[in-house]
């Protein structure tokens, strides 16, 4: 066989396995992102719903405060990817503030949840090319369930000691007024690749 044929063969035999495996690697990534987002959710959901039964809404503030974020440090320390929850209508500035990327995932995730869309389906996935480096971006909406409305519901509709301990723990708070089925923010998870 010439040289030149076993180049053109070599290429075609990349070329016809490079989009595979890039959906392969897609794929992958995708599930892992899923996962990591779902435990996160998963874990911190039985925290708060443990809390709420055994103090009520004041104590699973806490939660919110300080087992989140070391919940979220733990997935990123076992995976190697930055897991964490991000939200338009931040709590506490220092966590969760959206970067440029996830601020655009977040206001497309709001207008598609004003078409229509299922606040519990919003998802967004891609490979992403920053200064960093290349990275699987992947974010995941959380919606807001009747038990998040005694912290992020209505200011005045919020018991006395919830609205002093949001107003002393978090004096920056943005992250109220909301009702049932709308985007409290997401969980996202950024991986390099």
């Amino acid at each position: 066989m010439s040289r030149t044929l076993a180049i053109l063969l070599l290429s075609g035999a990349i070329l016809a396995s490079g989009p595979a495996a890039a959906d392969a690697d897609f794929d992958a990534a995708l599930e892992e992102s899923r996962g990591l987002a779902g435990q996160l959710g998963s874990q911190l959901g039985a925290a708060l719903k443990k809390e709420l039964s055994a103090g009520g809404p004041e104590s699973a503030i806490g939660v919110c405060r300080q087992v989140a974020p070391d919940l979220a440090g733990q997935l990123s320390r076992q995976s190697g990817a930055r897991v964490a929850r991000v939200s338009l209508k931040t709590r506490n500035p220092l966590l969760g503030q959206p970067d440029a990327w996830e601020q655009s995932v977040l206001q497309n995730f709001e207008r598609r949840l004003a078409a229509g869309e299922k606040p519990e389906t919003l998802e967004h996935a891609e490979f992403v090319t920053e200064p960093a480096g290349r990275s699987f971006r992947y974010m995941k909406a959380i919606p807001v369930q009747p038990m998040c409305l005694g912290c992020h519901g209505a200011t005045e509709a919020m018991a006395p000691a919830i609205r002093e301990r949001l107003a002393a723990d978090y004096p920056q708070d943005r992250a109220v007024g909301y009702s049932p089925g709308q985007l409290r923010g997401a969980f996202s998870v950024r991986k390099p690749r």
